[in-house]
C-alpha cells in the first residue's frame, strides 16, 4: 500500500522552466510544484510537505508604469512584487495594485533580457487571482496563440478550430492551476474534514464553457478568439463530451461536484477513467448500432496524468495467517491504479476542487520480453491487457462469467485505490499526532449507489490487516465514515454479486463480509428474540447480506427442532440396536430377547453402545435442524450489496421525498425498523450554472433583468421574484423570443444530425430518458401512433383546427414510425418524430432550453427522482407526468395548475397488478385500437406482435403489461388533449412557463449539497485567504 499522500497535480506540467530558476530551489527533476523552475519536494515519512510557490522578483531598479514597449525591452526589470506566472504571464505590481498584465513569449523574454537571477519562493498570494481576472482579451489572445504554437497539436500553418480549442483549453488550464493548488494546500494546512464522493459515473459534459463561465471570463475569451479569427461557440463545439457516465447517476455526481466547489466545501470526487465510455450510438435503418467512444483520441487537455501517483490493487490469491496473528492476502494478480486529476472550479470563488480518475496498468517489468522476442506477442502483453481492460468500458456486458468478473474488478479498483489515497492523505495531514479514532472526524465517504459498496470491507481490511486495529475498532470507524445514497427501488438494480465469484476474486473481503453478516444476525436475534421463530426467520431472510448461504453455527443452533419425547437409556439402547443390528422384522420377533440382553451387556458392549449414542444424538441433531438454516443448492449464493451498504454505513438516503418513503416502508423496511435514524431524504438537484446560466444565456439575461441582479445564480430562491411579473406582457414577449431563439438552434441541430427539417413554430415536446420499460417510452410512442392515426382519419381542415403542430424527440425511437410519419405529406409539419442520436450533455444543453413540453411518464413509484425534470422546469419547460420521483415535489413547487398530471398513483400499483393477474382488467377501446393499427403494417413489414403482446395477457414473463401502459394510456392521451388546448393560448402557456422557472428554486444542487454537508458529512465551507 502506498503511504504517501499526493496533491492533485504538478505545476511542472504546465510551467515552462526558466533557465536561471535553479538558483531559487534546485534543478528541475521530479515531482514538485514549479513556478518558473524546478523545486524539490520535501517528503517526510508517511506525508508529503509541499507549498504552492510563485516566482517573485525581489531585485528591481525601477517601477514599470503602464504598457511596456519593445523599445524599453533592454531596460525592463519587473518591479518588486511582480508575479511571473504560467508560461510567461507577468503581472506588474506596485504597492499592491495591479498596474499591468502582459504576456511575454520566450523570444520576447530573451530579447527584453528580463532579470530573473534572484527569485524568492513564497506561499501562494491572494493577489494572483485578481491578476487572472484582470486579463484582457488581448493578453488572452496572446496566451492562446502561444499554446497553439508550443503545445500539443502544433500546427502554425493551420490554426484550425480544433487547434484553437486545445490552445484555449490550455490557456484556461493555466488560470485553473493557481487556484487548484492553493485550494489543496489550504485544505492540507487547515487539516479540514473532507468529503469524498465515490461514483462509477461522472457525466461532466464539456469543460471549456463551464470553466470560463465559473472564472467569469466568458466575454474576454470570446473576444480573444474573435481576434484570432474564431468564434467561441465553434471552438467549444470541438470538445467531445467526456465519456465517463451514462445517465442521471453520472450527471447528478457532476452537478454535486460543481456545487461543492461553488459553495467552498472541501470535497473530492473519485471515479474511473473509461477509455471507450459506454458506447457511441449510431442509428441506421435497422435500429441502433453501438461503437466505441473516441473521446480520448485527440487527448484530454483538462487532466494531469499523475504517473508519480499510483496504488497497488490485488485480485485472486489466498488468505493466510501470519505469525503476528494478522491475516495476509498473498499471491494472485497485481495491478496498479494510476491517478488522473481534473480540476473542478467553483463559480465566483477561488476554490477549485479535484476529480481524481483511475486508470489501470501494470509495471513495465510485467511485460514478458522473453515471450515477445520468442514471437509469442500475445502472451508478452497479457498482463498489461488484463489490467488495462478494467477501465476500457463503462458497465461492460455481464452476461458471461468473464463480464461479471470484469465489472467486479472495476468496482473494487475504484474502492481500493480511492481508499488507499484517502488514508494516505489522512496520515499525511495527521503527521506525528496520528490517531485512527479521528478518521471519521476528518473523512466522509459517500457511496453513490451500490457500485462502491466494497468500500466497507476494503476499509475494514486496511484498518485491520495493515494498521493493526481490532475488529471492533475498525468497525466503529468504518460505520462512522461511510454513507450510502440509494438510487433505485427496482429489485434487479439492487446489486447482487455471486458469492462464488467474489470468493475467488476477493477472498479476504468475503471473510470480512461473512463476519459482518454474522454480527448483523446477532443484532437481529437480539432485537426480535427467539420466541417467534417465524418472525425471526422473516427478518433474517430479508436482512442478511449473504443470501442462500448456510447460517453460521452460532445462529443455526437457534433453529434446532426439539425432540418429541425423551427416551430412557434402555429405550435408547433398544433403538440403537435396532438401527445397527436388526431389520424391522427381526425387531418384532425378538423384543423380549433384546430387553434381557440389555440388562446383561458386558462393560465392553456398554462402551460400544455409549459411543453409538453420541453418534446417534449428532445424527438426530442434524435431522432436527430447521431446513431454513441450509442453502438451496439449486439457487445461486449471492452477496446483497445494498444490504451491506445499509449495515456498514451511518446514513442511508433516498433522492426524492416519495422515493425515500418507499425506501423506508418497502425496500429496506426491516432495516428502518431496526435503525430508523439512519434513514433520511435528500431530494436531488442540478447546478443552475450549467443548466441555466451557461446553456441558456438568453433566458439568463431576461431573468437577471427582471429580478434586478444575477444573484439568483448562487441563490436560486430569488427566482421566486419572477412570480410577481408572471402576467407582465413585456416579460411574456421577451420570454417567448428567448424560447424561439433556442428553438432555432435545435432546428439546425436536428437538420445536421438527422436530415429532418422541423418547423420552429411547432411545439417541441421532448422525452429524454435512459431506455427502460418503467420509463415508458412505449407509452410515448403509442401516444404518437394514436395521434397519427386520428390525424389520418381527419380532413386537412380538421387537422389544422384540432391539433397543435409538434416536433417530438424521444429516447426510444421506433424507426419505422418516424419514417412513416415524417414522410407523410398529409401530415406535413403537424407532427414530426425525431430521434437525435448519441444523446449527451452537450445535446441536452441545446435541447432543454428549446423544449416547451417535457415528458416524465414513468410508472408511479418506480423512478427514484430524475434530474432532467428539474432542468426542464428551470428553463421554463412545462412537464407532463405521473406522480413519481421528483415530479411530486416539482408539481408542489410550480403549482398544480402548471403541471400536466395523469396516470395511476404509487399506492395503487400493487392492486392494479393484482387486478390484472386475476383477469379483471378491461382495456380501453382506444388502447386496443392503437395496437391493432401498429399490427396492420402501416409502419412497414416488421412484425410487432411480440412488442404488442407484452401489453396483453394476465400473467407470464414479458406479458401482462407489468408497467401499466394500457392502464394509463387513456389518461395519457386525454392529458395530451389538455396540453393542446393550453398551447393554443400562448398568453396562458407563457405564464405557466415563467411560473415553472420561478418555482424551480428548490431543485438547485446547492440546496442538496448544503443538506448533505450538514446532515450526513458534517463538513463546513472553507474560505481561502
Amino acid at each position: 500500500m502506498a503511504t504517501n499522500a499526493s496533491p492533485p497535480l504538478q505545476l511542472a506540467t504546465a510551467f515552462r522552466p526558466l533557465a536561471s530558476a535553479s538558483a531559487a530551489g534546485g534543478g528541475g527533476g521530479g515531482g514538485g510544484l514549479l513556478a518558473g523552475g524546478g523545486v524539490a519536494v520535501g517528503r517526510g515519512r508517511g506525508r508529503t510537505q509541499r507549498r504552492v510557490v510563485a516566482a517573485r522578483s525581489v531585485a528591481s531598479d525601477r517601477d514599470v508604469q503602464g504598457p511596456v514597449s519593445p523599445e524599453e525591452g533592454t531596460r525592463l526589470r519587473p518591479p518588486a512584487g511582480s508575479y511571473v506566472s504560467v508560461d510567461g504571464w507577468v503581472a506588474m505590481r506596485k504597492t499592491g495594485a495591479v498596474l499591468k498584465v502582459l504576456y511575454l513569449t520566450v523570444e520576447q523574454r530573451c530579447k527584453f533580457r528580463i532579470n530573473f537571477k534572484v527569485l524568492k519562493l513564497r506561499s501562494c498570494d491572494t493577489g494572483l487571482p485578481s491578476v487572472l481576472n484582470s486579463m484582457d482579451s488581448c493578453a488572452i489572445a496572446s496566451n492562446i496563440k502561444h499554446h497553439a504554437e508550443f503545445k500539443p497539436l502544433f500546427a502554425p500553418e493551420h490554426f484550425s478550430p480544433l487547434n484553437a480549442y486545445h490552445a484555449t483549453a490550455k490557456s484556461i488550464f493555466d488560470a485553473l492551476l493557481i487556484n487548484w493548488n492553493a485550494t489543496y494546500n489550504y485544505y492540507n494546512k487547515m487539516n479540514v474534514k473532507q468529503a469524498y464522493y465515490l461514483s462509477m459515473e461522472f457525466l461532466q459534459g464539456r469543460a471549456l464553457t463551464n470553466a470560463i463561465g465559473n472564472l467569469e471570463l466568458t466575454g474576454e475569451y470570446a473576444e480573444a478568439l474573435k481576434q484570432l479569427g474564431h468564434n467561441l461557440e465553434d471552438v467549444a463545439s470541438q470538445e467531445p463530451d467526456a465519456a465517463l457516465g451514462n445517465g442521471g447517476l453520472g450527471r447528478l455526481a457532476s452537478c454535486f461536484l460543481d456545487s461543492l466547489a461553488t459553495l467552498n466545501y472541501p470535497a473530492w470526487g473519485y471515479g474511473l477513467r473509461y477509455k471507450y465510455g459506454l458506447f457511441k450510438q449510431l442509428i441506421t435503418k435497422d435500429g441502433q448500432e453501438e461503437i466505441a467512444e473516441n473521446w480520448l483520441e485527440m487527448g484530454y487537455p483538462w487532466e494531469i496524468v499523475r504517473n508519480d501517483l499510483s496504488y497497488p490493487v490485488k485480485f485472486y490469491g489466498k488468505v493466510v495467517e501470519g505469525t503476528d496473528g494478522r491475516k495476509h492476502w498473498i499471491g494472485g494478480e497485481n495491478i496498479k491504479a494510476v491517478a488522473h486529476d481534473v480540476p473542478i472550479p467553483g463559480y465566483k470563488t477561488r476554490v477549485t476542487n479535484n476529480l481524481r480518475l483511475w486508470s489501470t496498468t501494470v509495471p513495465a517489468q510485467d511485460f514478458d520480453l522473453v515471450a515477445f522476442n520468442a514471437g509469442d506477442h500475445t502472451k508478452a502483453y497479457e498482463a498489461h491487457l488484463n489490467a488495462e481492460k478494467i477501465c476500457h468500458v463503462l458497465y461492460p456486458g455481464d452476461e458471461s462469467p468473464e463480464g461479471k468478473v470484469l465489472r467486479l474488478k472495476q468496482q473494487y479498483t475504484l474502492c481500493s485505490a480511492s481508499l488507499q489515497d484517502i488514508i494516505a492523505r489522512f496520515e499525511g495531514r495527521a503527521g506525528d499526532s496520528l490517531n485512527w479514532e479521528d478518521f471519521p472526524s476528518k473523512v466522509a465517504v459517500q457511496m453513490n449507489d451500490t457500485h462502491p459498496t466494497l468500500c466497507i470491507p476494503e476499509l475494514m481490511r486496511i484498518l485491520i490487516d495493515f494498521k493493526g486495529l481490532s475488529w471492533d475498532e475498525a468497525w466503529r470507524i468504518t460505520e462512522r465514515t461511510v454513507a450510502y445514497t440509494n438510487h433505485t427501488v427496482l429489485p434487479e438494480a439492487l446489486e447482487k454479486w455471486s458469492l462464488d465469484i467474489m470468493q475467488k476474486l476477493l477472498p479476504r473481503h468475503v471473510e470480512i463480509i461473512e463476519k459482518i453478516d454474522e454480527e448483523l444476525m446477532k443484532n437481529i436475534v437480539s432485537k426480535y428474540g427467539t420466541a417467534d421463530t417465524a418472525l425471526l426467520k422473516k427478518k433474517l431472510k430479508e436482512m442478511r447480506i449473504l443470501d442462500n448461504v448456510d447460517l453460521p453455527a452460532s445462529i443455526a443452533q437457534l433453529f434446532v427442532k426439539p425432540k418429541a419425547k425423551n427416551k430412557s437409556p434402555t429405550e435408547l439402547k433398544k433403538k440403537l440396536l435396532v438401527k445397527s443390528l436388526e431389520t424391522i422384522a427381526e425387531v418384532e420377533e425378538k423384543t423380549k430377547l433384546e430387553e434381557e440382553e440389555a440388562e446383561v451387556l458386558s462393560e465392553t458392549e456398554e462402551e460400544k453402545v455409549e459411543s453409538e449414542e453420541v453418534e446417534a444424538e449428532e445424527e438426530d441433531s442434524e435431522d432436527g435442524l430447521d431446513p431454513f438454516v441450509k442453502s438451496d443448492p439449486k439457487l445461486p449464493r449471492v452477496v446483497r450489496m445494498a444490504n451491506l451498504c445499509v449495515v456498514g454505513g451511518h446514513s442511508v438516503n433516498g433522492v426524492a421525498e416519495i422515493h425515500s418513503e418507499i425506501v423506508k416502508q418497502d425496500v429496506f423496511n426491516s432495516f428502518y425498523e431496526m435503525w430508523p435514524t439512519k434513514f433520511q431524504n435528500k431530494t436531488n438537484g442540478v447546478t443552475p450554472r450549467r443548466w441555466i446560466r451557461f446553456c441558456n444565456p438568453e433566458l439568463s439575461t431576461i431573468i437577471s433583468k427582471w429580478i434586478g441582479s444575477d444573484d439568483w445564480v448562487l441563490n436560486t430562491d430569488k427566482l421566486a421574484e419572477l412570480k410577481k411579473f408572471a402576467d407582465n406582457e413585456d416579460l411574456h414577449s421577451e420570454w417567448r423570443a428567448a424560447k424561439l431563439a433556442n428553438k432555432m438552434k435545435i432546428v439546425s441541430l436536428i437538420r445536421d444530425k438527422t436530415g429532418y427539417i422541423v418547423s420552429p413554430d411547432a411545439m417541441f415536446d421532448v422525452q429524454v430518458k435512459r431506455i427502460h420499460e418503467y420509463k415508458r417510452q412505449l407509452l410515448n410512442i403509442l401516444g404518437i401512433v394514436y395521434r397519427y392515426k386520428k390525424m389520418k382519419e381527419m380532413s386537412a381542415e380538421e387537422r389544422v383546427k384540432r391539433f397543435v403542430s409538434r416536433a417530438k424527440r424521444i429516447v426510444k425511437f421506433i424507426t419505422d414510425v418516424a419514417a412513416t410519419v415524417n414522410h407523410d405529406s398529409d401530415i406535413g409539419d403537424l407532427l414530426k418524430v425525431i430521434f437525435v442520436p448519441d444523446y449527451n450533455v452537450s445535446v441536452a444543453e441545446a435541447l432543454i432550453p428549446a423544449s416547451e413540453l417535457s415528458q416524465h411518464i414513468s410508472t408511479a413509484g418506480m423512478e427514484a427522482s430524475g434530474t432532467s425534470n428539474m432542468k426542464f422546469a428551470m428553463n421554463g419547460c412545462i412537464l407532463i407526468g405521473t406522480l413519481d420521483g421528483a415530479n411530486v415535489e416539482i408539481r408542489e413547487e410550480v403549482g398544480e395548475e402548471n403541471f400536466f398530471l395523469f396516470g395511476s398513483e404509487a399506492h395503487e400499483i400493487v392492486g392494479l397488478r393484482k387486478e390484472r393477474a386475476e383477469g379483471k382488467f378491461v382495456p380501453d377501446p382506444r388502447f386496443q385500437e392503437v395496437k391493432e393499427f401498429v399490427r396492420s403494417g402501416v409502419f412497414g413489414t416488421y412484425n410487432y406482435d411480440e412488442l404488442m403482446g407484452s401489453l396483453e395477457g394476465n400473467e407470464g414473463y414479458g406479458r401482462a403489461d407489468y408497467f401499466l401502459v394500457g392502464k394509463d394510456f387513456p389518461s395519457y392521451i386525454e392529458c395530451q388533449e389538455k396540453v393542446d388546448e393550453a398551447y393554443r393560448d400562448q398568453k396562458l402557456w407563457t405564464k405557466m412557463s415563467i411560473l415553472n422557472t420561478a418555482g424551480s428554486s428548490k431543485f438547485s444542487s446547492d440546496r442538496t449539497i448544503h443538506e448533505y454537508a450538514k446532515d450526513i458529512w458534517d463538513i463546513s465551507p472553507v474560505t481561502l485567504p
